[in-house]
């Protein structure tokens, strides 16, 4: 893929798990850089509101502990390249906030880019790529066993930023993003035994909804999905500071919840 944008870590050959990791790394290629009209220490910054810092971190340690290990597909590269979660078109809501799959704002509303600026070529070359290798992965796990579940692993600030949408509903220590098609009871109820020991989780609430491919999306039963949003206090120090001791902690609860996917 170009600029090595994502990366599938191996697991088992009978786990149905992917741990889908999106919004880990604060690389931007130079090239896409020169799009971009902060100074350096403003994209600094950003980078790190924006990032979901120490989420690879999370999801490389579930990995580790479970006793069937998980896929896991991670972008290596920032958000701020493309977002892989938008909508590439004019569904997403977050086209509001000059936040659908290329950033024109940053967080705090402010210019991230040129008025204007074309978003095609870098939907071109690094989100429709991604696309499809996610996708391709999805249809490894449903060939060799049947069916595939997608665990997002994201992270949110405690307090809300300025291009949230839903900024002013609950913050729980962990929210659990769902879709109605793609998240049987099953895999939501494993899920809040799984984080409950942290003060609790909540519903879509400050982000709802999950990943799926859009071959799968709405059409195929096998594919189950669930986002995890973690309160980024519980594990590191705010705005993208180093991780704390509570990030081992989440990647044994994360562990948990992969291993009650099954898997041989």
């Amino acid at each position: 893929m170009s600029d090595a944008a994502a990366l599938l870590h191996p697991g088992s050959p009978g786990s149905p798990v992917i741990l889908h990791v999106p919004h880990s790394s604060r690389a931007v290629p130079a090239a896409v850089r020169a799009g971009i009209l902060l100074d350096d220490r403003a994209l600094e910054t950003e980078l790190d509101h924006i990032t979901d810092a120490h989420t690879a971190r999370i999801a490389a340690g579930a990995a580790e502990a479970a006793r069937v290990t998980p896929w896991r597909f991670e972008n290596r590269l920032s958000r701020l390249v493309v977002d892989p979660e938008r909508f590439p078109d004019e569904r997403e809501e977050m086209l509001a906030r000059g936040m659908g799959a290329v950033y024109t704002r940053t967080t705090h509303r402010e210019p991230l880019r040129p008025a204007g600026f074309d978003g095609l070529p870098l939907i071109e070359r690094y989100f429709h790529p991604y696309a499809r290798a996610l996708t391709d992965a999805v249809e490894e796990r449903l060939a060799a066993v049947g069916r595939a579940v997608i665990i997002d692993v994201h992270s949110y600030p405690a307090k809300a930023l300025p291009y949230e949408l839903h900024g002013d509903g609950p913050r729980p220590p962990v929210c659990l993003g769902t879709d109605a098609f793609h998240t049987p009871p099953a895999l939501l109820d494993a899920a809040r035994r799984a984080f409950d020991g942290f003060g609790g989780t909540g519903l879509d609430s400050p982000f709802a909804g999950t990943y799926v491919p859009l071959r799968h999306y709405g059409k195929d039963p096998r594919v189950s999905a669930l986002m995890v949003e973690i309160r980024r206090d519980l594990y590191m120090s705010e705005p993208g500071g180093p991780a704390g001791p509570g990030l081992d902690a989440l990647a044994g609860a994360l562990a948990a919840l992969v291993e009650t996917q099954g898997g041989i």
